[in-house]
């Protein structure tokens, strides 16, 4: 057994990719099979393929790391004032991307974070039907992973010598797209758009396939911890409309605010995006 809470995120990469692969396939099995689709309270839908994996997940988290809490988007959400005195914890999303898994285009994920006083130190986002993994640990740098070919290092890429919005990718959400994002494309009429599911939006960035993701819509923190690891660990940042870091566990909510991921820090994003409005972030 590895004690997770007193060892480096990189050594814990290994077994966490193995898990979340090991989770994708409980979620292929269902998929190939057949399925019924029920509703949550929110409206959101729910499959057999989500629970499969909850269990998987946080049966395989727990004996990893010896009392470090897992927290899942498939499980009750304990009172902040039991959360606030995590200083790690496991925090998933057995599931990422239930419509597009409903839809059958394969566009969903099963992400796993590791959380450090508020920071995703480790991500693992695992794309079953593409056989696609990322992975990254604080210090270690951000991978990419085809099937059983090995890993390869992943990197962000810069907008210098580049004419703007020109030369511009962005990458939306599928289904959750929303008229705050359209206005932004809008006032970007020479960039390229595409659509995606899940947090394979946050590793397009991650591996320079696009330059920016915005999402001006709501999204909880189990949606984004993984992928911004991920992001982060290989050049890029995920940050709020006012460029502040995207940070978990700090409120009472698990809402995240509206925020940006993009590829090269040092362009100016901040011309493009709308300013911070009310019911854009959520307060402590």
């Amino acid at each position: 057994m590895v004690h997770a809470a007193d060892t480096d995120p990189g050594a814990l990469v290994a077994g966490v990719l193995e898990l979340a692969r090991e989770a994708g396939n409980r979620i292929l099995d269902i998929y190939r099979a057949g399925f019924d689709v029920d509703l949550k309270a929110d409206g959101s839908p729910l499959t057999a393929a989500d629970l499969a994996s909850h269990h998987c997940l946080v049966d395989g988290l727990r004996a990893l790391g010896a009392g470090m809490p897992v927290l899942s988007e498939e499980d009750g959400l304990p009172p902040f004032a039991v959360r606030q005195r995590w200083s790690r914890y496991w925090l998933i999303d057995p599931l990422d991307g239930t419509k597009e898994f409903v839809q059958r285009n394969g566009d969903f994920t099963v992400n796993v974070a590791l959380i450090d006083s508020g920071v995703p130190v480790l991500g693992v986002v695992h794309a079953p039907v593409r056989g696609t993994s990322w992975f990254a640990a604080a210090g270690s740098g951000a991978w990419k992973q085809q099937g059983q070919e090995d890993p390869v290092p992943i990197a962000t890429a810069p907008m210098s010598g580049r004419p703007d919005e020109a030369a511009m990718r962005v990458v939306a959400s599928r289904n959750h797209r929303g008229a705050a994002v359209d206005a932004l494309l809008d006032r970007l009429p020479h960039a390229t758009s595409i659509s995606v599911g899940s947090s394979l939006k946050l590793c397009m960035v991650a591996e320079g396939a696009a330059d920016l993701y915005p999402r001006l819509g709501p999204t909880s923190e189990w949606d984004t911890a993984a992928g911004q690891c991920v992001a982060e660990q290989a050049g890029g940042a995920v940050t709020t409309l006012d460029m502040a870091a995207l940070r978990y566990n700090t409120k009472d909510s698990v809402l995240n605010p509206h925020f940006v991921v993009v590829g090269d820090m040092s362009f100016d994003w901040a011309q493009y995006l709308p300013d911070p409005a009310p019911g854009s972030s959520v307060e402590p």
